[in-house]
């Protein structure tokens, strides 16, 4: 459900927003504003082309490690469920982006700051196979003020909190890491404990 919500408003965005195109949803408080992701998190890229097929292919094999790893854990009869619900948000959210990243270069035109993506053009897409852009769209700055004018060098400057753009897969990825990390006491537990 996670990855078909995550693909279903990727490419919504993709074909209605044009590139650095924002719609406030609540107030100024959470916006739709579309960028495309080349690289990991937060925008980091990693040695060009070939960084890119080195993330995409590291990303397939830890899913499908993970995978590997769900199912040894099914196999066993006390297994946690609590767990199991981590390890799929996060294997859910990986599969939104690379899903992205293997096909949305073949599938879909350029985004531009002018004209939104087409799907399936005719000249063929914006990149090969494996070349895609990752589309975040998630705008939720909690604190938009300025910095005191006695705070030496940035005085005066814009301040906002929270200025990641995010998508609903690198949300459930998130979660299932944080609920991996503060429930591990508990996923892990046993009776020599």
């Amino acid at each position: 459900m996670i990855v078909i919500a995550d693909q279903i408003l990727k490419i919504w965005v993709k074909l209605n927003m044009c590139l650095g195109q924002t719609i406030n949803l609540i107030g100024e408080g959470i916006n739709l504003y579309f960028i495309e992701n080349n690289g990991m998190a937060f925008g980091f890229q990693f040695a060009g082309d070939a960084g890119k097929l080195i993330l995409t292919f590291f990303r397939i094999v830890a899913v499908v490690a993970v995978l590997w790893l769900m199912f040894k854990i099914a196999k066993k009869p006390d297994y946690s469920k609590g767990l199991m619900w981590c390890l799929s948000l996060i294997v859910a959210g990986a599969l939104g982006n690379i899903i992205d990243s293997v096909f949305y270069g073949v599938l879909f035109s350029e985004s531009t700051n002018v004209n939104p993506a087409v799907f399936l053009p005719e000249g063929g897409g914006y990149a090969p196979l494996l070349h895609g852009k990752v589309v975040d769209m998630f705008y939720c700055p909690i604190i938009r003020t300025h910095w005191p004018t006695w705070v030496p060098g940035i005085g005066g400057e814009r301040l906002e909190f929270f200025r990641p753009i995010f998508n609903i897969a690198d949300s459930a990825i998130t979660i299932g890491v944080f609920w991996l990390i503060f429930g591990y006491k508990r996923f892990f537990h046993t009776e020599d404990d």
